[in-house]
């Protein structure tokens, strides 16, 4: 235990040295400040003011950017320990695969969730310091759902690191797997529904299966319980789960999808060459 921590500590002093972190919390704390800046929370919309509307936007930008940043920097952190050697350096002391491997996961994650995290706190720092009404409610949820989209996308990246010794391939496959997940999937169930050669629960069943997808079903439901602005889609939806149930659903499955990946991920890493 003391040596995955070490790991994961070593890691996260990588992480933080590294201008790709910086970039990354910029990115994250920026939005919050442009926000604010634009006067978000003082404005209404839809029935959406003050913080609620200030998460929801957040929300909403997040899901496109956090899944690509989490897989970019994620991916080459095994494959990059091989090109530079130190993979191979590091395995010369008394520490098991299975140390360093969940040492690099601890390390990682916090590394990637913490800034996302924290620029919602200084939101609720911020709407407090106004006079804003907070929303904790919301807020707890939009977290666990930050924490399951994380989870998710750290496993699929070491999942894809644990196999690939080229940084090159694995940042080619990371794109490919983002653009999948945002784009390709989506338009390809659509033109499968408009040519109606499969049952519509099939199709929208196949794209809750993409985190992405429940990640954004989920943070609507937070603040549209009737999923109005989904359309038909929503009757099915509603149907299956109620608002509880799905919010639920939505934190599970992407902490179990990611534990799945990393699992398998940890397997391919202790049987194949490592050097």
């Amino acid at each position: 235990m003391k040596n995955l921590l070490l790991i994961a500590y070593l890691d996260l002093k990588e992480s933080i040295r590294a201008k790709w972190f910086l970039v990354y919390s910029l990115v994250f704390g920026g939005m919050i400040a442009l926000f604010f800046i634009a006067g978000v929370t003082q404005s209404q919309v839809m029935g959406f003011s003050g913080l609620s509307r200030l998460l929801l936007m957040y929300i909403q930008i997040t899901i496109v950017i956090l899944p690509i940043f989490i897989l970019v920097t994620t991916v080459r952190s095994i494959s990059g320990d091989r090109d530079n050697h130190i993979l191979e350096y590091m395995l010369s002391f008394p520490i098991s695969l299975k140390q360093y491997y969940w040492g690099k996961i601890l390390g990682r994650f916090i590394t990637v969730f913490l800034p996302v995290f924290f620029a919602m706190i200084l939101a609720v720092i911020y709407g407090v310091s106004i006079g804003a009404s907070v929303p904790w409610d919301i807020l707890f949820l939009y977290s666990g759902l930050l924490f399951a989209l994380s989870s998710a996308f750290l496993g699929i990246a070491f999942f894809i690191s644990s196999f690939v010794k080229s940084s090159e391939v694995a940042l080619g496959i990371s794109f490919f797997v983002w653009i999948f997940l945002l784009a390709f999937i989506d338009i390809a169930l659509i033109s499968l529904m408009m040519q109606n050669r499969y049952e519509e629960s099939m199709i929208i069943a196949i794209a809750l299966i993409n985190p992405m997808e429940i990640f954004r079903v989920a943070a609507i439901s937070l603040f549209d319980p009737e999923l109005t602005v989904m359309g038909p889609v929503a009757f099915y939806i509603l149907d299956t789960f109620n608002q509880w149930a799905f919010v639920l659903f939505s934190i599970l499955y992407p902490v179990l999808l990611g534990l799945v990946f990393a699992v398998f991920g940890y397997k391919i890493f202790s049987k194949k060459d490592l050097v």
